[in-house]
C-alpha cells in the first residue's frame, strides 16, 4: 500500500523538508513536513492521536468502503485533510482455492487488518464467512492461540511483516511469495508465487508424501523380516532351503527399486 501511495503521488513535484519520521506497526506513520505535524493511516489511530474528520469527507470514505476498497487517512495536524483509496483487486483463482479448502473439510478464517467494510467485502467475494478485521499482529497471534485452544489445528497463510508473528504460532506457517523478507523467515513452508491455489496443492503433496514414507518403511521392513530369517537358515530344518546369496542380493536391489519407483509416484501426484 505505501507503495501505491508513493508512485503515484511522485509525480507531484513537492520539495520540503521532512523530520521525525516514525511508523507505527499496522497502523500508520508519523512525521513533520515543513514545521507541519502529519500522520497517515487507519481512521481509529488517528480518532486516538486527537484528528477529527469532516462529516462530507466521512462519507466519501464510507463509499469507498463499501466498493471493497482499502481507505487510507490522511491528517495534518489535528483534521483529517485527505483519503486514499486503494483497490486491492483479487485474484481469479482464490475464490476457487477456498471452495478447495473448504472441500478438503478445512474451515478457512481470514485476519487482516483492512477495515470492517472492506474485509466483509472480499470475504463475501471469495466465500469466506469467519473474518476479522482492525487486528494488530499481535491480534492475529491472540486469535491463533484461541482455536488452538479449542483442540484445533491452525495453518496461516501470509505475506506480510504485520504476519509474522502468527506464522510463528500457528502450526503450519505459509509465506507467500512475494512476501516480506520476515514472514518467509518465520514460516515453515515459503511458495514461490502468492496464488491461493499453490496450498490446496501443497497440502495434497504433503499428505501424499507422509503416505509414501509410510508405504516405502513397510516394503523396506517387511523384505527385512521375511529375508534375513531365510537367510539365516530359518527353513532349513524344515525344508532344507537355504537363500541363495545371488537371489538375496537380486531381491534386495528390486526392493530399492520399488522404494524409488514408488517416491518418483509423488511427480504425478
Amino acid at each position: 500500500m505505501a507503495s501505491a501511495i508513493t508512485d503515484y503521488f511522485s509525480k507531484e513535484k513537492v520539495s520540503g523538508n521532512l523530520t521525525a519520521f516514525k511508523t507505527f506497526t499496522g497502523q500508520g506513520v508519523t512525521g513533520q513536513f515543513d514545521g507541519a505535524q502529519y500522520a497517515i493511516g487507519n481512521l481509529k489511530w488517528l480518532k486516538s492521536l486527537g484528528s477529527s474528520i469532516d462529516l462530507s469527507l466521512s462519507q466519501a470514505a464510507d463509499e469507498m468502503l463499501e466498493q471493497g476498497n482499502i481507505v487510507v487517512y490522511m491528517a495534518k495536524g489535528k483534521e483529517v485533510v485527505g483519503v486514499v483509496s486503494i483497490a486491492d483487486k483479487l485474484r481469479e483463482t482464490s475464490k476457487a482455492a477456498i471452495a478447495q479448502l473448504t472441500k478438503m473439510g478445512i474451515t478457512v478464517h481470514m485476519l487482516t487488518g483492512d477495515q470492517e467494510k472492506t474485509a466483509a467485502s472480499i470475504a463475501g467475494e471469495v466465500g469466506i464467512t469467519n473474518f476479522q478485521s482492525g487486528l494488530l499482529p499481535q491480534d492475529k497471534g491472540e486469535y491463533i492461540k484461541k482455536l488452538q485452544e479449542k483442540g484445533h489445528k491452525v495453518g496461516m497463510a501470509g505475506d506480510g511483516i504485520n504476519d509474522s508473528e502468527a506464522l510463528v504460532l500457528a502450526d503450519l506457517g505459509i509465506a507467500m511469495g512475494g512476501g516480506t523478507d520476515i514472514a518467509m523467515e518465520t514460516a515453515q513452508v515459503t511458495l514461490i508465487h502468492a496464488d491461493l491455489m499453490a496450498i490446496p496443492d501443497l497440502l495434497k503433496l504433503s499428505k501424499n508424501t507422509v503416505a509414501t514414507i509410510r508405504q516405502n518403511l513397510f516394503w523396506a521392513f517387511i523384505y527385512n523380516i521375511i529375508g534375513i530369517p531365510i537367510a539365516a537358515g530359518l527353513l532349513y530344518p524344515i525344508s532344507g532351503f537355504l537363500l541363495n546369496p545371488m537371489i538375496a542380493g537380486s531381491a534386495m536391489a528390486l526392493s530399492s527399486l520399488s522404494v524409488v519407483g514408488n517416491s518418483l509416484r509423488l511427480k504425478y501426484s
